[in-house]
């Protein structure tokens, strides 16, 4: 089922499939409020046959009898509250841990861009906001609304039951404050909803210098930034006093109109005694429920200010986390089946925002054959590899692994297939054992240690106090950038995937350890489908083909020698070379 994008089919559609223990909430709510208002009732009863009665004899039968129904009632009430609380806070927990499940299973599938295009912080916060805010929703559902509406029903059979005039007044009295609080809270939400844009915005940006601090500090930019972030905290506060301030006059009116029905209920009372057409019992009965509905109507717009926030919150979250997704499997995608990893790429033509990457690209890369990308930034080398990721969808044309259109296969199958070393590692704030073993999870110590040592990653491992088990900090930040690129190629050494992509793999290793990441390169890349951006000559020389991409399309191909030979782009930056490394 697809889910909701409105906050409250949203809230239905998690929080139908523990539906029993909704009913079950509910109907305890319900006894508890019914047995809240005959307290009332009794209480008037009791008022009114203690008066009435003839002697002591009965003024005690009075107390004794409605007295104990008034404790039975008020037990019943607050223990009726208090299971329905065990009730309603598992129904919540149960569909909050289903609904973040759901939320980040969606966002996970997102492409590519839309994660570029975004902060990481501001879409956690945003599927935070959305199933917190659902749980408070909930709460107030059954707690404020649902039980005040069974409280104001009771209420209303009662005063009829006194006189049609007081039963008539608080039904339009009624009716009117709920038109009226329905129509401001429609009015509020545009309010509200900008609010939570701009609280999310805030986060994201204090998340992004937090996550950059390095970055502030080298440049010392400290200052600069936190007069930047009080911008954004700036413009968050003028939207929060908007909303809330718009809630405030919400309450005042709600304030005027239970002052109003007050006035027109003690007026319709005095009627009645005047006439002598009301007891002393039934005044103490609407008394007592009158000033509760006051109460009702002056909390009714701050019970809608917290609605209207949370509808907020929750509104804005799946508005931005439930956008249609770019690159989807097919309903008839299939597992891929790699024999020999041939890759084709036949008349491909793709454009990122709105520029021209490929067009009518067309390459084929044999079985086993290990292929060099050479070329200036921007010539589309990143978007190759990116492509044959299928982290966008190309225009027209296709690429197809082993005669298998990768459009037409699973996401997961066709990255399970591919082993990627990228230039800039992405390690988990987790263990060196789990970053390494992230491709095959159930690999034991024993490979991982194994493929530690081919990546020459094992010595500096052990050496750590916690050894494998040392967390890496966020991003990998506890290690420098050569032993996060070797545990990099340990993780694909030990996922052994028919198709490796090497992306700088050995940028940022020292010549030493170059030889020795080599070798196990060397040994990795047996037998499979190699595909190798690569500036660093070492790198390249060890390729059985070499492709100098210019501006999306292929400028010359062949082998390090035949291309030197040319005296082309490929022997020109030769000749530019530095320390080993070809300059762009």
């Amino acid at each position: 089922m697809k889910i909701p994008r409105t906050p409250l089919k949203f809230l239905w559609y998690i929080s139908s499939r523990y539906k029993t223990l909704g009913v079950v909430s509910l109907l305890l709510v319900l006894t508890a409020e019914i047995a809240n208002i005959l307290i009332f009732y009794v209480s008037a009863q009791l008022v009114e046959r203690f008066t009435q009665a003839g002697s002591t004899v009965e003024q005690t039968h009075t107390v004794v009898y409605w007295g104990g129904l008034f404790l039975a009632l008020y037990a019943a009430h607050l223990i009726f509250y208090r299971l329905s609380g065990y009730t309603l806070i598992y129904w919540i927990i149960k569909f909050h841990q289903d609904g973040y499940n759901i939320l980040y299973g969606y966002l996970t599938k997102h492409s590519h861009t839309y994660f570029s295009d975004r902060f990481a912080g501001a879409l956690s916060n945003k599927v935070s906001n959305a199933m917190d805010s659902s749980a408070g929703l909930m709460f107030q559902i059954v707690w404020t609304f649902f039980s005040e509406f069974i409280g104001l029903v009771v209420t209303l059979v009662l005063f009829f039951s006194v006189d049609v005039r007081i039963g008539l007044i608080l039904l339009f009295i009624t009716l009117a404050v709920f038109v009226f609080n329905i129509l401001a809270v429609r009015r509020r939400r545009p309010y509200v909803v900008r609010y939570a844009e701009s609280a999310s915005k805030s986060r994201g940006e204090g998340v992004d210098v937090i996550s950059n601090i390095s970055a502030v500090r080298l440049f010392s930019q400290h200052e600069n930034e936190l007069q930047r972030l009080a911008g954004f905290f700036t413009e968050r506060s003028k939207r929060d006093v908007k909303q809330s301030f718009f809630g405030e006059n919400i309450m005042v009116v709600n304030t005027l109109f239970a002052i109003l029905m007050t006035a027109m209920i003690l007026g319709t009372l005095y009627l009645l005694m005047r006439e002598e057409a009301i007891s002393v019992g039934v005044f103490v009965l609407v008394l007592g429920l009158l000033g509760r509905v006051g109460h009702l109507f002056i909390t009714t717009g701050q019970a809608l200010n917290r609605f209207i926030r949370e509808y907020g919150n929750i509104e804005e979250g799946l508005k931005e986390i439930l956008l249609p997704h770019t690159v989807t499997d097919s309903n008839e995608a299939k597992t891929l089946s790699v024999s020999t990893g041939k890759i084709d790429f036949k008349k491909v033509l793709f454009s990122h925002e709105s520029v021209e990457v490929f067009n009518n690209f067309t390459l084929a890369i044999p079985a086993g054959q290990r292929l060099g990308l050479v070329g200036p930034s921007g010539a589309g080398k990143s978007t190759f590899v990116s492509l044959l990721l299928r982290q966008y969808d190309i225009e027209s044309g296709s690429i197809d692994i082993d005669g298998q259109n990768i459009a037409t296969v699973t996401q997961d199958s066709l990255r399970a297939a591919i082993a990627v070393v990228p230039q800039e590692p992405a390690l988990f704030h987790r263990t060196i054992r789990e970053n390494i073993a992230y491709g095959k999870p159930d690999a034991t110590l024993d490979e991982i240690i194994d493929v530690a040592k081919k990546a020459y990653a094992h010595d500096f491992i052990a050496a750590l106090p916690l050894g494998y088990d040392t967390l890496v900090g966020e991003r990998g930040v506890k290690l420098s950038g050569g032993q996060k690129q070797r545990i990099a190629i340990a993780r694909a050494m030990l996922k052994n995937a028919p198709i490796l992509v090497l992306d700088e793999a050995t940028s940022a290793l020292d010549s030493e350890s170059e030889v020795e990441i080599q070798k196990a390169l060397h040994i990795l890349m047996s037998g499979k489908a190699v595909i190798a951006i690569a500036h660093r000559l070492s790198t390249l020389r060890e390729m059985d083909r070499i492709i100098v991409l210019d501006n999306g399309a292929i400028a010359e191909d062949g082998t390090h020698d035949t291309l030197l030979t040319y005296g082309g782009t490929y022997a020109r930056l030769w000749a530019h070379q530095a320390g080993g490394f070809l300059e762009d």
